[in-house]
Order: structure tokens, then sequence, then C-alpha cells
């Protein structure tokens, strides 16, 4: 009986994550306008009903990868050492999540030029990204420094960099990887958060 809920949780993580695909998977086979949610959940073999319990829409689908990693950055900042900034901490994390993950896979990039090019993806996007930076700059308030710049400013650069290193990439055609233009971005950024 004690198995049960994780159970529960690793069959509902991995039907997001087969509707996640089945999204990613028709977008580009067809392009993001001639999509529907009820293809989506055919190819993940589901229910439209069930599909809804899951995600909102096909733009929640189709960004749950990407969701999901950036939500990890706040509770790696809490496992960053107590004596770093809160720009050092965010900078730890980071270099963490790309040690872990091995940096973005094609799946990222083709979500990041997808975005890129439709408003209402971008649009659902963006959200996320506001949810994010709120998270982070509760976990960077907790560790704030004496004469610090204020959380949200320091969130809110380190997103910023983050978006800008993102396209870079994308219109870099991937000779050089995500994490290099990150450290770049956040390098030029950086300045007044050291």
């Amino acid at each position: 009986m004690g198995n049960t809920p994780g159970l529960r949780e690793r069959k509902k993580a991995e039907t997001r994550q087969a509707v996640h695909e089945a999204a990613l998977r028709l977008t580009v086979e067809h392009g993001l306008d001639n999509v529907t949610v009820e293809a989506i959940a055919d190819a993940a073999n589901i229910s439209r009903r069930t599909f809804s319990n899951y995600f909102d829409g096909k733009e929640d689908a189709l960004l749950y990868g990407d969701e999901q990693r950036l939500n990890s950055l706040a509770l790696r900042v809490r496992e960053q050492p107590a004596d770093q900034t809160a720009w050092q901490a965010l900078r730890g994390a980071l270099q963490s999540l790309y040690a872990e993950t091995g940096g973005p896979d094609r799946e990222w990039h083709l979500r990041a030029r997808l975005a890129m090019r439709h408003p209402s993806l971008h649009a659902r996007q963006l959200a996320g990204r506001v949810r994010l930076e709120r998270e982070l700059s509760r976990v960077v308030a907790e560790r704030r420094q004496p004469g610090e710049v204020g959380p949200e400013m320091v969130t809110a650069a380190f997103l910023a960099a983050m978006r800008i290193a993102t396209q870079w990439w994308c219109a870099d055609g991937e000779t050089r990887t995500l994490y290099e233009l990150t450290v770049l971005g956040l390098d030029q950024i950086a300045r007044p958060f050291d």
C-alpha cells in the first residue's frame, strides 16, 4: 500500500511526458496551427478529457519539457552554499542543471524556435517565465545579503540573460552551446551583481 502514491505519481509523470512528446512530434510534422488537442490525445493514447487533466492546451503540453527544467532551478538555488551571493547561487544552480542534464537537447531547440514563431506559444512561454520569476525571486530573497540588489531585479536580470542567450542560440545555428551563450550573457549583465 505504501508504494501506491509513488506509482500513481510515476504514472502521471509518464503520461505528461508522453503527451508532451506527442505534442512536439505532431507540431514538428504538421505545424502548430494544424495540430489539435484531440490529435495530441490520440497520439498519446489518452482521451481528450484525460488530456485536460494534465494540460490546459496544446501550448502547455508543448512547453512542458522547458517548464520542468526551469522549475528545477529554484530547488537548485536552495542547494547552493549559503555564503554565495544571490547571483552566484543562480549561476551555480544553472551550472548544476547543465551538468546533470548535459545541456538542452534537440527538443529544447525545437521548442524555442517554435515559440519565437508562434505568438500563442510565445505568450504561454512568457506566462510560465513570469511564474518562474516569482518563485526564483522568493528563493533569492531567502538568501539575500545586506547591500545586494533586490531579489526581483537580480532574478529579472538573470532570466533576461537566459532568454537572450536562447535567442542567440536559435539564431546561431547551434555552433555554440546554449550554456556557452548563457554564460556569455550572464557575464555581460553581471557586473552590478558580483
